[in-house]
């Protein structure tokens, strides 16, 4: 039920009848009056529910009987309140949106609400508001450029405390054996999930402003996108999401009465005048929690004012909805890059990569190659959504519209493009800021100027050398898509580009060799099944353990693992579908001596190359237990220097009997009877030619 304008002719004395009136609750019709005028458009008809007192219920808001109506007809219930919209036209949105807005306020209690409409003039205004609020600094060496210090219990995204919500808890993930503990996503049941929100968001805006942000997932009008509308108390999330996703009036205008992901954030922490804020970022971290409701499409977040939990187009729109969306539709919805990649020769083919959060994917997406003659285009560096068309190739978009990326690491040698985007329109968050204005971080490999100081991104100072980094591991920058200079033409062709191969990869110190391409389609999804990579900053684990990361999903399925590879699986039963072929990537192999034994970076494209050559025929791979890895001579290392093949290649027996135990375990423990047999045959028929090695 949405708030509407109750003119009452018969009941002048109704003070409060010209006012936008708010009901406490989206079923709780307003009781009205009972003039004979009650049925007019101004006045809602009473539902036949609502006719006697005792089918009252009370309040969502604040839990008040519903049975003691005043004389005039208004429930006596402290959660109605006057809309007060401070920019934009509440009666312009589209009719669900105003459903949404409307009972969101309801619960939240903003002191007002912002239509955003995703104008510069806007996005000046709120970067000057953050500014003025002491959330962002201004980076007079770059243009427009700002610097976000967050609380420090607030820096990453928390798996612990992200959940999604189903009535039965196997259609979320899989029932692990033994009573194990599950890995493979968080499930919350209904009732819990709305006695959490009940316990949060109740007033959780007081004083502060509601923002509504209506954005789309993909290029605006593309059958492959998908449009979603945030609700959020954050400025910064304001500011970042404009970057991060094409946010405006176009997406209502393309929005019309279709459907939408309903989206509500809050950092969780009202500003009722009761004492100061504990920190100058506003977070809640106790209470923290990031739901999903895939069957309602929404998504639920409280308490993190951290990208990955409050920007919720990203993991929690594009990755966790979007993958069940793309089950329930026959697309697939994943945590990869996309680039181009043209030969010498002019002919161009265009790859998906899954590798986890912090493993290079950025890096790679935005490679420049140190092959000569060949050129890497950028479509997108985090997340693909990919369906066939109607001939059959798999096309892909990049639903996102700007980077999000791990800052430290990142320098002109290893990232040459990504220091060429971040140069203005950028939002730097928990790096380190120099007294001349400027950016730091570990790996940046820019000497300091005579003179200048560097202050940690905990406000502390910092000098080469000290113990703690200067920025936090997990420190980001949000960058506009079409300033990196290599975006490919057809990166916002709203039909997406067609892939050719699929790479999974991840951090391996030991064992797994530099390239392998699988056997087939099937065992394709197993070896995306069997991902394995030291854990990263990205989220709050802790130390440097080898993780299991089927897909670099694992913190992101919408809906049961089992279910996912069956999805997968399908694919191959598609009618004239051409599936791409699966290869297998690590560029983090050491010595024994912990030395990489593989340059990486802009020399990786190396390996795409051999990737192109197999695709186009050629015959320079031979059969190993694990999958097809290049002949001897057939990856071009003309110029590299001294590259220890043997060692990059090798596979030795030991580590693959491990590893094989290791699949097996997590497979069958944390899958359990959702595990496909067709993933078991093949891990079944690894396990035997791993024993004849």
């Amino acid at each position: 039920m949405k708030a509407t304008r109750y003119m009452c002719p018969e009941h002048i004395p109704h003070t409060n009848c010209n006012l936008l009136f708010m009901v406490p609750a989206c079923r709780h019709v307003l009781a009205g009056c009972n003039s004979p005028s009650f049925l007019s458009p101004h006045h809602p008809p009473r539902p036949p529910s609502m006719t006697a007192a005792s089918s009252l219920l009370p309040c969502f808001s604040c839990r008040l009987s519903w049975h003691g109506l005043s004389p005039l007809g208004w429930p006596s219930c402290r959660s109605i309140q006057t809309l007060r919209v401070l920019s934009g036209d509440l009666g312009q949105l589209p009719t669900g949106v105003q459903d949404f807005v409307e009972h969101s306020a309801r619960l939240c209690q903003p002191e007002g609400i912002h239509i955003c409409d995703g104008t510069e003039a806007e996005n000046t205004a709120t970067l000057t508001l953050l500014e003025q609020q002491g959330l962002i600094r201004k980076l007079p060496k770059y243009n427009n450029c700002w610097l976000a210090r967050t609380d420090p219990k607030d820096v990453a995204r928390v798996e612990s405390k992200t959940v999604i919500v189903t009535p039965s808890q196997r259609d979320t993930v899989p029932l692990p054996a033994g009573g194990a503990r599950g890995q493979l996503g968080n499930w919350m049941s209904p009732a819990d999930f709305q006695q959490a929100v009940d316990e949060r968001f109740p007033g959780c805006m007081q004083g502060r402003t509601m923002y509504v942000l209506p954005f789309s997932m993909g290029p605006v009008g593309s059958p492959l996108s998908r449009i979603g509308v945030q609700l959020t108390d954050s400025a910064y999330v304001v500011a970042s999401m404009r970057i991060m996703t094409r946010l405006g009036t176009p997406v209502l205008q393309a929005l019309g009465d279709g459907d939408f992901v309903k989206c509500l954030h809050s950092v969780g922490q009202p500003l009722t005048g009761q004492g100061e804020p504990v920190s100058q970022w506003p977070c809640n971290p106790e209470k923290t929690l990031i739901g999903h409701v895939p069957d309602q499409r929404e998504i639920v977040s409280f308490g993190s004012g951290y990208g990955g939990n409050s920007l919720l187009g990203k993991k929690c729109f594009a990755l966790r909805i979007a993958s069940r969306l793309a089950r329930d539709e026959g697309w697939l919805a994943e945590h990869m890059l996309i680039l181009g990649i043209t030969s010498p020769a002019g002919k161009k083919r265009y790859v998906a990569a899954a590798f986890p959060s912090a493993c290079g994917k950025t890096n790679l997406a935005m490679m420049r190659p140190a092959l000569p003659g060949w050129k890497v285009e950028c479509v997108g560096d985090d997340i693909a959504w990919m369906r066939f068309d109607s001939e059959g190739r798999l096309r892909a978009i990049n639903p996102e519209n700007g980077f999000f990326g791990v800052a430290p690491g990142t320098s002109a040698t290893t990232n040459p493009n990504a220091m060429a985007t971040i140069q203005s329109n950028t939002i730097f968050t928990n790096v380190a800021e120099t007294s001349d204005g400027g950016v730091y971080w570990e790996g940046i490999d820019q000497p300091l100027p005579p003179g200048v100081t560097v202050t940690s991104w905990l406000g502390k100072p910092w000098k080469p050398g000290d113990k703690e980094p200067c920025a936090h591991p997990n420190s980001r920058f949000c960058a506009p898509a079409r300033q990196c200079p290599i975006m490919d033409p057809a990166w916002e062709a709203p039909e997406g580009v067609p892939i050719d191969a699929i790479i999974f990869g991840g951090r391996r110190p030991k064992g797994v060799p530099l390239v392998y391409e699988a056997f087939n389609w099937r065992h394709g999804v197993f070896v995306g099944s069997a991902m394995r990579s030291e854990s990263t900053a990205a989220a709050e684990h802790k130390g440097k353990i080898i993780m299991h990361d089927p897909f670099a999903m694992r913190p992101f399925f919408g809906y049961n693992f089992g279910h996912y590879l069956e999805h997968w699986l399908s694919m191959e039963g598609r009618k004239g579908a051409q599936l791409p072929r699966i290869f297998h990537v690590n560029w983090f192999r050491r010595d024994e001596a912990g030395h990489f034994l593989w340059p990486g970076f802009g020399e990786n494209a190396r390996v795409l190359d051999w990737i192109c050559r197999r695709l186009e025929g050629e015959d320079s791979a031979r059969e190993t237990p694990i999958g097809l890895v290049p002949k001897e001579g057939a990856l071009d290392l003309s110029g590299l220097g001294a590259i220890d093949t043997t060692q990059l290649f090798s596979l030795p027996k030991d580590f693959w009997e491990q590893e094989v135990r290791d699949i097996r375990s997590y497979l069958t423990e944390q899958v359990n009877q959702d595990l496909p047999k067709e993933v078991l045959a093949e891990l079944e028929a690894l396990e035997r030619r791993v024993h004849k090695m």
